[in-house]
């Protein structure tokens, strides 16, 4: 039984950390075409303008910004989805449950915010303070998957649940400080969809298509509003319901009914179904999309997209930082991001989290030790897609500051990723030993 509920994490680990891998190979790509002969080619490409113009309605946006508004607001969706199911029936349903990766979070987002404005030296660059905030779930998890068995499960959910809430953190961030001058008109046109979409689902009336026709205008509002479209995604995702419409029993003997009725049904000359095969397939369908909750089966519909296709796309769009352009590089903050992100980050999160648990104010697992909260918190330095696309947000209109950011989170990912792995790896093989022994 245990096994069996804890089958769809470890899915969701896999796919982390396939994207992971996916996401390494795009990152070197995007770098590697950045600093090539075809240099000219990567800016050209993701500047070139897309959209809708006619003689009385233009929108336009080049490819960059319609990945990092666009196709960044399906992944935020998705994270809403994350947090909805977490927050009602996962790792963080009960303060028991979401002490430990809270105290984690918070430790993890306090303590590189604090670092960065005690060494920010320029208040042209003060607007970066939010870039160390969040842990790449993808890119961390790849990193434990490579340790296979050395390291507990326990460990994964912990980093998978902390990071979560330091996604939710950052979305808050995005949304209060990383906004333009706010449209009151159009943002109320989008609440007030948002208002009746939360309603529908309160009252358990529930639709894809009007979903979807919804979600568009909600994102061209918040986008024309001034707040990044990206929240939109979040905000619609609580309005996709998590309960079933039909029961398990009621599913199940449903199934029974038609599988009789498909074992009596006249057979067509194969592999074409004849009518009463095709109507009992359909039902099959319909019951079966039912028996699932509409959260569960976007969730699932979406996360191979986001993990395989949408991150990997992103980090293609936006990793390619040309280390031999003439545009100057921010020396002091290039330096912070990483003290930020391999510093920041392991401090926050281990300390706060060994104190509290000394304090007994949380408890943590029997097979977590100390020095797997501290390996671990040395990969929620890894702060790859969330700290690039915030670093876009707060530095949009200084392209050295945007390339200094992006050097520093690449540097400081990678060295957080090389201390998290070998403390871990380290551990595992003494406490190896220590049992051999």
């Amino acid at each position: 039984m245990k096994q069996r509920l804890l089958t769809p994490f470890q899915k969701f680990v896999k796919i982390e950390g396939l994207s992971g891998i996916l996401l390494l190979g795009t990152t070197i790509i995007a770098m590697l075409w950045a600093n090539s002969a075809y240099s000219d080619s990567y800016t050209t490409f993701w500047n070139f303008k897309l959209g809708i113009q006619t003689d009385s309605f233009t929108f336009t946006k080049p490819l960059i910004l319609w990945i990092n508004d666009g196709l960044m607001a399906i992944f935020f969706f998705l994270i809403g989805l994350e947090i909805k199911r977490e927050i009602l029936i996962g790792e963080l349903n009960s303060l028991k449950k979401l002490a430990f990766p809270l105290a984690g979070a918070i430790g993890g987002i306090a303590v590189p915010v604090a670092l960065f404005i005690i060494l920010n030296q320029n208040m042209e660059t003060f607007r970066g303070w939010g870039i160390s905030m969040a842990t790449d779930i993808a890119f961390s998890l790849a990193i434990l998957n490579a340790l296979g068995k050395r390291v507990p499960l326990s460990l994964k959910i912990f980093l998978t649940a902390f990071a979560i809430v330091d996604d939710l953190g950052a979305v808050l961030v995005i949304a209060i400080f990383y906004s333009g001058a706010i449209n009151m008109i159009l943002l109320s046109s989008a609440i007030a969809i948002l208002a009746l979409l939360y309603a529908l689902s309160y009252f358990k009336i529930y639709s894809k298509f009007l979903l979807a026709i919804a979600s568009v205008a909600v994102w061209f509002l918040f986008l024309k509003a001034g707040i990044h479209p990206t929240l939109a995604g979040v905000l619609l995702a609580f309005a996709v319901p998590l309960r079933q419409a039909v029961n398990t029993k009621d599913f199940v003997s449903s199934l029974t009914s038609i599988t009789k009725d498909l074992e009596n049904s006249k057979v067509a000359i194969n592999p074409i179904l004849s009518d009463d095969q095709l109507e009992h397939v359909e039902q099959l369908d319909e019951w079966t999309e039912k028996y699932q909750s509409p959260l569960q089966r976007l969730e699932h519909q979406l996360h191979n997209w986001v993990a395989y296709l949408i991150i990997p796309i992103f980090a293609l769009a936006n990793a390619g930082v040309a280390f031999a352009s003439d545009v100057p590089i921010e020396t002091m903050l290039v330096i912070n991001i990483i003290l930020c992100l391999v510093l920041g980050k392991s401090i926050g999160i281990s300390a706060l989290v060994i104190a509290v648990k000394k304090l007994k104010i949380i408890e943590v697992p029997d097979d977590l030790t100390n020095i797997h909260i501290i390996g671990v918190s040395f990969l929620a330095g890894i702060g790859f897609t969330m700290a690039i696309f915030i670093a876009s947000l707060a530095f949009s209109e200084t392209p050295n500051y945007i390339a200094s950011a992006k050097i520093g989170i690449l540097i400081g990912s990678l060295i957080s990723a090389i201390l998290g792995y070998s403390i871990l790896r380290w551990h595992s093989s003494r406490g190896a030993g220590q049992e051999q022994s």
